[in-house]
This record gives structure tokens, C-alpha cells and sequence, in this order.
């Protein structure tokens, strides 16, 4: 008897604590086992990928040892290395036409734009299709990463609790930090780097709050690697020299202007290729299920004369790293990979830009280390250690995260012993591809659609405050004269009361008025509904609130 009260007891206190979570949100306590299980959902997630990756390429291209595609691929009768391509592609195609009203692969950008937009929200059923096909791209020869499909892949796991607890616009950004933390770390084996990623690229601050369950996230990803993987480094690099600091190091900053312009030119590539494509598919009316299909083809005849350019390219980057390759050996690779990259990703097969700049900044930095090093060989360090350097310096100049992505070159590949010469390359290819793009990759990819976040939560919080949220209804005291309001709607000054103040403002300032009608349209040809008014200094305190709130939750 003592035993069923004590087990209804317990029903009682567990049906408690469970309302309290889904109507109050998580406590601390709480909140990081959250965390640890999102970690390790997302840690699993990402390993799965990986190997789901490695087992369907190997079967495709009957490879052996994956780490040698590239030279398995060489052995291969020239239509299979043209046809796997092609046929996934076509694949891709149709997973995309079925998942996404737009025929779009979502990836780190997307995630980036919930984080900011939609309270750590990301699209599920599109997040889903997106991963199966980068899945099916990475798997046939498409010339991309799998870490930005593993980061939209883990923040739909977080969207799923998010919504299951009803979390708020905080604590749904913090799960959202942690998902991305777990994968990034569960995929490079790299913890710390992990954690700073999610904090500098997603949630763009390091608030102190997010901090701890994020890092108890990133620990737990890297622990699921481990358990597969053990704990090894992704990349094994020679015995280097040192860096003869004061007279080498000027090489080491010309090389980060270098990168800069190498990943300026890599992400130019990717989004004028876009551009034709959907020039090309709107006149010849191709239907956007073949678009993937298309691209495919025009990879396998590449990849018939140049199999370096299949996959992630780990093969290719490895030898990069460790000086196998000769000077126009690694010149013409890091074209074609360029090439292949826009092709890939203009084409929308999916996959994402991570690990194809690593691969890029490995050949960047060993060509540069091989000219530099001839010139001047009595005062010059290894090759291998520019190849290093620029790996790390276009990834970061890609990416927009100098911090996260030092930190992750150095876990790729255990060597710490050369941190300032990376960091010196870092920070000057950082600083020169911001220039050319709007900050990073993912902020131009957001920037060409309209999303507006490199210039700073100033510039893209009026998006997400409705005009309905706070406009004057009819009825208020303080509404404005419903017979000015009609005389605005008959000049053609109102809005629509779904819209939000990122289309009001510039309403206030060509009208010069001091409040807007505020409409809703029945439809096509139906009369305007007169619902109140939107005062500007509603507006302007509208938005001081959420920049406040916003300003609070960075600084926290």
C-alpha cells in the first residue's frame, strides 16, 4: 500500500513538474539536462550523416577505403563517374520539389535568420528534405560539406523541443546554440571550437547565459565522436618547422590578403552561378526538379577528367596539409574546386560551403608556401605550415568566424605550436573579405534574399514587430479621426495590418505623416477595412522595445 501511494505520489510530482515546464519554461537545472539531451541528439545526428555518407558513396563508387576516393575514382569506367552524379542529382531533384515550396536546400543561413527572426525557430518539414538531400548530394560526387546540413539538421531537433515546451524567444535561441554547438563538435571532433561557432556565427554574441549549456552540449557531441572515432585528430600533419618570426611573419599576413581574395572569389563564384542558373531555368522553363540534375552532369564531366573534385575532398586536403602536391598541382585544383563548389551549389544539390573551404585554403596556403619558400628558403619555415595558415585563413574570410575557425584548424589537426602564424593570416582575410561581401557567406546569402542582419539588430528588428501589435484600434480613446484616416486611404498613404514596421517607417518618412491608416484587404478588388492607425511614436517605441530586450538578452 505504502509502495502505490509512493508511485502515485511520484506520477503526481512528475505531471507537475512537466506542466511547469511546458508553461513556465525550463529552471537552470532544467534547462541544461535539456541541453545535454539536445547535445546528444545532435551528436548522433551528425555521426549518422557522416556514416550514412561514407556507406552510400562507398557503394556507389565501390571504393574500399573512402579517405581514397579520389584516387579509387581514377580506376572507374568514365560513364559510372559521369552517371552517379547525374542520377543523384535528378534524386535531389525530386526531394526538393517534394519538401520545399521553393526548390531550395536550407543550411546555416537559414539557421542563422531563425536564431534572429523567428525565436530559435527553423523550417521542419523543409529542414528534413534538405538534410536527405545533401545526404543523396554528398553521397553521388556533389562538390560540398556536410557540416552546414548536420547544423540544419540539429536546429530542427531544437525547433521540435522548442515547440514541445513552448520555450520562449531566449530560450529557444539557447537550444537552438546548443544543437549547433553538439553538431559542429560531433563532426570535427572539436569542442571548444564547436561551442564559439554557435555563439559567433548563430547566435552572432556571448552572452554568458548560453554559455554553460552550450558548452555542456558541444562536450557531448564531441563524446559521441569519440566513441565512434576515438580521440584523433580529422587531419595528420608532418613534423613543421618554426616560424622565424620576425623575418616570415610579413609572409604569413600577405598570405591572409590572399585568402581573403581566394574566398572572395570562391563565394563571388557561387552566388553568380546561382544567378545564371535562374536566368537559364526561367527562359528555357526548366523545371526545377532537373535543375540538381543538370548541375550533376556538368560535375561528372569534371570529375571523368578531375576526381579531386567528388565530395568533401578530405583526401585532397590531406595531402595539401602534408606537401604532396606540386605547385600547378594545387593551382589547378583550387580552380576547379571553386568551379565545382558554385556548380554544386548554384545548381541547389545541397551540402554546404565548410569543408570545401578548408580544402581551398589548404591548396591556397601551400601553393603560397611553395613560392614563398623557393624565394627566400634560408629564412623560411615548412610548407606545410602556409597550407595550414591558409586553410584556416579562407574557412574563417567564408564563414565570417575568425575565432571559431582558428580554433577549429588547430583540433583538425593537433598542432597548437603555430597559432600566431594562422592568426596573423586569419585576421587579415577576415578583415579584407568582409569588405566584399556582406560580412560572411551566410550574411550575403540572407542579404540577396532580403534579410537584412549584417548590419546589426538595428536593421532587421523592425521585421519582426507586427503593425497590428501596435497600432491605435477605432475604438481606443486616443485613436486618430477616422475621417483623416479615410481621406490618407483615398491619397493611397496606409498599410496592410499584417505587415510589419520595416514597411511602415519608410511610409512615415516619404508621407510626412504622423500616423498611417492601417487596412485589411478582402481581396482582389474588394474595398480597404479600416481597422486604426499606426502612430509613429507607437512605432518608435515598439521598437525600442525589442531593441532593449534585445540589447538585455546579448548582455546577460
Amino acid at each position: 500500500m505504502y509502495l502505490h501511494a509512493a508511485l502515485v505520489a511520484l506520477r503526481r510530482e512528475l505531471a507537475l513538474a512537466w506542466r511547469l515546464l511546458r508553461e513556465k519554461g525550463p529552471g537552470q537545472v532544467q534547462f541544461w539536462f535539456i541541453a545535454l539531451i539536445i547535445g546528444i541528439a545532435a551528436g548522433f545526428a551528425a555521426l549518422l550523416f557522416r556514416l550514412g555518407i561514407e556507406r552510400l558513396q562507398a557503394a556507389l563508387y565501390r571504393s574500399g577505403d573512402i579517405r581514397l576516393l579520389h584516387s579509387h575514382a581514377e580506376t572507374l569506367p568514365w560513364y559510372w563517374v559521369l552517371l552517379i552524379p547525374v542520377a543523384g542529382g535528378l534524386v535531389v531533384g525530386i526531394i526538393l520539389n517534394w519538401f520545399t515550396p521553393d526548390g531550395r536546400v536550407r543550411a546555416v543561413a537559414d539557421v542563422i535568420e531563425g536564431a534572429a527572426l523567428f525565436e530559435g525557430r527553423v523550417e521542419r518539414r523543409a529542414g528534413l528534405g534538405s538534410a536527405l538531400a545533401s545526404f543523396i548530394t554528398l553521397s553521388t560526387g556533389g562538390s560540398s560539406g556536410r557540416e552546414g546540413p548536420v547544423v540544419h539538421l540539429a536546429a530542427v531537433i531544437s525547433t521540435w523541443i522548442s515547440r514541445w515546451i513552448k520555450a520562449d524567444g531566449i530560450t529557444g535561441r539557447d537550444l537552438l546554440g546548443c544543437a549547433v554547438a553538439a553538431a559542429v563538435s560531433a563532426s570535427f571532433n572539436a569542442p571548444i571550437a564547436g561551442a564559439l561557432f554557435a555563439l559567433e556565427v548563430v547566435l552572432r554574441h556571448f552572452a554568458v547565459h548560453a554559455f554553460a549549456p552550450i558548452a555542456i552540449a558541444s562536450v557531448a557531441g564531441t563524446v559521441i565522436n569519440r566513441i565512434e572515432f576515438g580521440d584523433v585528430t580529422e587531419f595528420a600533419l608532418p613534423v613543421a618547422g618554426g616560424v622565424a618570426f620576425y623575418v616570415e611573419l610579413p609572409a604569413f599576413l600577405i598570405l591572409g590578403l590572399v585568402s581573403g581574395l581566394v574566398a572572395g572569389v570562391l563565394m563571388r563564384a557561387i552566388f553568380i552561378t546561382e544567378d545564371l542558373a535562374d536566368t537559364l531555368q526561367k527562359h528555357s522553363r526548366l523545371p526545377r526538379v532537373l535543375r540538381p540534375a543538370l548541375a550533376g552532369l556538368l560535375l561528372g564531366v569534371m570529375a571523368i577528367f578531375f576526381p579531386h573534385i567528388i565530395g568533401v575532398g578530405y583526401e585532397t586536403t590531406s595531402a595539401a596539409l602534408t606537401g604532396e602536391l606540386l605547385l600547378h598541382e594545387a593551382v589547378v585544383f583550387a580552380v576547379l574546386k571553386v568551379v565545382a563548389v558554385a556548380i554544386t551549389i548554384g545548381g541547389r544539390m545541397g551540402g554546404g560551403v565548410f569543408s570545401p573551404s578548408l580544402m581551398l585554403g589548404a591548396l591556397t596556403g601551400l601553393a603560397f608556401g611553395i613560392v614563398a619558400t623557393s624565394i627566400l628558403p634560408e629564412v623560411s619555415g615548412s610548407q606545410t605550415l602556409y597550407a595550414l595558415a591558409g586553410m584556416g585563413a579562407v574557412a574563417a574570410a567564408v564563414l565570417g568566424a575568425p575565432i571559431s575557425t582558428t580554433l577549429i584548424v588547430f583540433e583538425l589537426t593537433g598542432d597548437w605550436q603555430t597559432g600566431i602564424a594562422v592568426m596573423a593570416s586569419v585576421s587579415l582575410s577576415s578583415a579584407l573579405a568582409s569588405r566584399l561581401v556582406e560580412r560572411s557567406f551566410f550574411l550575403t546569402q540572407l542579404e540577396r534574399r532580403g534579410i537584412h542582419l549584417a548590419a546589426g539588430p538595428q536593421a532587421y528588428l523592425l521585421s519582426t514587430v507586427r503593425v497590428a501589435s501596435a497600432m491605435r484600434k477605432l475604438a481606443e480613446r486616443r485613436a486618430a479621426p477616422e475621417d483623416q484616416l479615410w481621406a490618407l486611404v483615398e491619397d493611397g498613404v496606409y498599410i496592410d495590418a499584417n505587415a510589419t514596421l520595416e514597411a511602415a517607417m519608410p511610409v512615415f518618412e516619404q508621407s510626412g505623416v504622423s500616423f498611417i491608416p492601417v487596412v485589411t484587404i478582402a481581396g482582389e478588388g474588394a474595398p480597404p477595412e479600416l481597422l486604426g492607425a499606426l502612430h509613429q511614436v507607437d512605432a518608435l517605441k515598439a521598437f525600442n522595445r525589442v531593441l532593449a530586450a534585445t540589447a538585455a538578452e546579448e548582455h546577460s
